[in-house]
């Protein structure tokens, strides 16, 4: 009688590490797939904690399970709704967000919260399951994910808070802050850090409370007493944001940033302005007027799509190209709503929005 030999997961692995080996000099993204192997190969020899190689795994199980998630809706501009947990069904808070998410949704977004309940429960009920992310995380005090995502391909469970914020930011295209907790004050100021340091791409901030009320108006009041009156902040940083107690104006302020503006990315040391449509000449000289104290030399210029652009291709035709200091991202977002201004004068009044990513 012969017996079959012992399942071994040293040699499994061993089998599907040499396959992808032998793989991964004709993958699309086989030079990346080498450094990230050749990063944990290195790890592997140094001497860190278990605890250590854990925190490893498990975010690269978070990255993981956000990556398939995310992949299918990649060309998808997407919102993130932010708020308190604590804020019930039925009041003015939850109601306006219930409604935000369902305009925002008709215009064409998807909508990210984090499948909780208060603001969370409420941005997934308007957006409707089919338009709604959830990326939850288990708390002591706040089990599950609220029953307007359970169970839906699209929620997303992580393990750690930090793993869980990158995939808020990089998957959105604007943030939507209700009133909150430490939370979503964390969230705030996180945002606005990204966003005045230029770790995240350009993107509408919109912080929204009930009409007539103080929340977001008293934190700005925190904001200029403490940080700008002791210049801690600039004045333009105040460009990042929108404070607003109206959500057509809240809608608004989100679709006008996309209007003529698509999204940037660097090429070398200079920045490229991606466009939905053509600017004339004569827009980019009043850019070069008002904006050529954020240069580092040169002059903002016109341009196609780079070669360096190939799978970016299909964003837009229209470029512009600017050696960027990297430092005054207020002035930035500002030259960006200039950019939609005075660009939204030659776009026909029915053009559609938001385009694809």
């Amino acid at each position: 009688m012969t017996t079959s030999p012992s399942f071994d997961p040293s040699e499994a692995l061993r089998a599907e590490l040499n396959r992808l080996l032998d793989r991964v000099p004709d993958m699309k993204h086989g030079e990346l797939i080498q450094l990230a192997l050749a990063t944990i190969l290195r790890m592997s020899e140094d001497e860190i904690d278990r605890l250590d190689w854990k925190i490893l795994n498990a975010s690269l199980q978070d990255m993981e399970r956000a990556f398939r998630v995310f992949y299918p809706y990649r060309h998808v501009r997407k919102i993130s709704i932010f708020g308190s947990a604590r804020i019930a069904p039925g009041t003015v808070e939850y109601e306006m967000a219930v409604e935000f998410a369902r305009r925002i949704t008709g215009l064409g977004f998807m909508v990210i919260t984090g499948a909780g309940p208060g603001i969370m429960q409420a941005g997934n009920e308007g957006a409707g399951r089919e338009k709604s992310f959830g990326l939850n995380i288990q708390l002591p005090f706040e089990q599950g994910a609220n029953s307007f995502i359970e169970g839906d391909r699209k929620l997303v469970p992580f393990k750690y808070f930090f793993t869980r914020k990158l995939f808020f930011l990089k998957e959105s295209d604007a943030l939507a802050l209700f009133p909150g907790g430490f939370g979503t004050l964390d969230e705030a100021f996180e945002c606005l850090t990204l966003s005045q340091t230029g770790k995240s791409a350009p993107m509408p901030l919109v912080l929204i409370d009930h009409p007539g009320g103080h929340y977001w108006h008293d934190w700005l009041e925190h904001v200029e007493k403490q940080l700008l009156k002791r210049r801690l902040i600039s004045p333009d940083d105040y460009s990042l944001f929108t404070i607003t107690d109206q959500l057509d104006e809240a809608c608004d302020a989100i679709l006008r940033f996309y209007r003529v503006f698509h999204s940037c990315r660097y090429i070398g040391n200079r920045l490229v302005i991606r466009l939905n449509t053509d600017i004339s000449e004569a827009v980019v000289e009043e850019l070069n007027q008002n904006f050529s104290d954020i240069l580092l030399k040169g002059r903002i210029e016109k341009s196609h799509a780079l070669p360096q652009e190939a799978q970016d291709m299909a964003i837009g035709k229209a470029r512009l190209l600017l050696h960027f200091n990297q430092r005054d991202l207020g002035r930035l977002y500002q030259m960006i709503a200039a950019i939609n201004r005075l660009g939204s004068q030659q776009q026909p009044e029915d053009s559609q929005h938001p385009e694809r990513k």
